[in-house]
């Protein structure tokens, strides 16, 4: 199963494989340089598909909980100040998207979405200091019943060149439920009160929509 933001691009690709395809098979003579074509034509498209799979997962939603956003590796948890939106003291928990990850991004709580703003920006790499407030983003704050107000953001990597984002303001949205995606890898960073208790790890490797990342 495959998400709806890669069927134009895996379309693409899949033509263009097609044509690399034929191309090598009448214009290379040589056996070795023929595998060796084929094979990076096949590995391509593997890459393609696999980047924009998005597979079937049973949700258990919760007031009660935070749900990781995306899948991914923990690499910060810390208090921080939040500028944009809340403009005090939050912990930040931050999830690094590699580009083998599915890269789909889900509401980590569910309720009412009161900000939902796009940023455009720079491209530092995902785990530079200030890419989270230099690179293009998106920041979305949904009004949950047992939180509060958690704000999420979408950071766009050196490699991703575009950030989808479905959350719109005043709109009702289900926890884990599809807020955006992110293409071609990134990181997401949750801001949560101060004093929630914290249920995962830095290196913690997570899974969107069901890895719990703070509970009450």
């Amino acid at each position: 199963m495959f998400h709806r933001e890669g069927y134009k691009i895996i379309a693409i690709t899949l033509i263009l494989c097609i044509g690399l395809s034929i191309a090598i098979d009448q214009l290379i003579i040589n056996t070795i340089a023929r595998a060796i074509l084929f094979a990076g034509v096949v590995i391509l498209l593997i890459l393609i598909l696999q980047f924009f799979r998005n597979p079937k997962r049973k949700f258990i939603n919760s007031s009660s909980q935070v749900l990781s956003p995306v899948d991914g590796k923990v690499v910060v948890i810390e208090e921080v100040f939040e500028k944009e939106y809340f403009k005090d003291k939050r912990l930040q928990v931050s999830v690094f998207m590699s580009p083998l990850n599915v890269h789909v991004t889900r509401y980590p709580v569910g309720g009412k979405v009161t900000y939902s703003k796009y940023h455009p920006g720079k491209y530092l790499v995902a785990w530079h200091p200030k890419s989270s407030e230099e690179n293009e983003r998106t920041t979305v704050v949904v009004k949950s019943e047992s939180f509060g107000e958690v704000l999420h953001r979408q950071i766009a990597g050196a490699l991703a060149r575009r950030i989808v984002n479905y959350a719109v303001k005043d709109q009702e949205v289900d926890q884990a439920s599809d807020s955006g995606f992110i293409k071609f890898g990134s990181r997401v960073d949750i801001f949560l009160p101060i004093g929630t208790k914290i249920d995962v790890q830095l290196n913690q490797v997570v899974k969107g929509g069901i890895t719990v990342i703070a509970s009450t």
